[in-house]
């Protein structure tokens, strides 16, 4: 075993399948009340007396989560795939993740559908140019590696905005385009509801100590 497959199992640990659904049921919704908080507190206009209470509660519900936390790095594996519950797009413990849920449609493509809220705006009332990378890069990434059950890893990106991309519902498509030898390359698209506003096309390599597990 290299040391890079040494290091990366190590960032993982091993969940049961009920144990998952157990952790996963219990921060979730902590996640969730989060998110409305954060959106909360960027639309709030209430008085100065109001937000110092808020300040000063939200302190000590910060301080009360910090008794046990878990080593930054360190996420978890369910049946040999991963769980990411901490991911920036679609983990459900992540309050700044939308999170955006991702459906696998077979033949290396893979969708979803989601809501962007004010809390990744960039332009007043556009979604900002880097969170649209973020979500395409993830999710090129989901059809490139089968649904991150295979470790192949973001090598370039491109991305082209054809046009601003409303705070709302939104869909993010992704698909595999082709594979030559260790690297797959991948392409997509975020669309509202009159069509296509960013396209995206990148490439993901499988590196050296993947493929010694082979």
């Amino acid at each position: 075993m290299s040391q890079e497959t040494g290091v990366y199992d190590a960032m993982f640990h091993p969940l049961s399948t009920a144990e998952a659904d157990r952790v996963t049921a219990l921060y979730a919704p902590l996640a969730d009340a989060v998110r409305q908080l954060i959106d909360a507190t960027i639309r709030t206009e209430t008085d100065d007396d109001v937000v110092a209470k808020a300040r000063g509660e939200i302190e000590a519900v910060t301080e009360l989560l910090r008794q046990r936390i878990r080593p930054v790095g360190v996420s978890f594996r369910v049946e040999g795939r991963t769980l990411p519950l901490g991911n920036a797009v679609v983990g459900l413990c992540n309050p700044i993740a939308p999170p955006v849920v991702v459906r696998h449609d077979g033949d290396g493509r893979c969708s979803s559908e989601f809501v962007l809220g004010c809390a990744y705006e960039g332009p007043p009332g556009l979604v900002h140019g880097g969170v649209s990378a973020l979500i395409l890069d993830h999710l090129l990434g989901e059809a490139a590696s089968d649904g991150l059950s295979k470790a192949r890893y973001t090598g370039t990106i491109s991305v082209k905005y054809l046009r601003g991309t409303p705070l709302g519902p939104l869909r993010c498509d992704a698909w595999i385009d082709r594979a030559e030898g260790v690297k797959v390359f991948a392409r997509g698209t975020i669309s509202d509801a009159t069509g296509v506003t960013v396209e995206a096309e990148g490439v993901f390599i499988e590196p050296a100590w993947a493929r010694e597990l082979e």
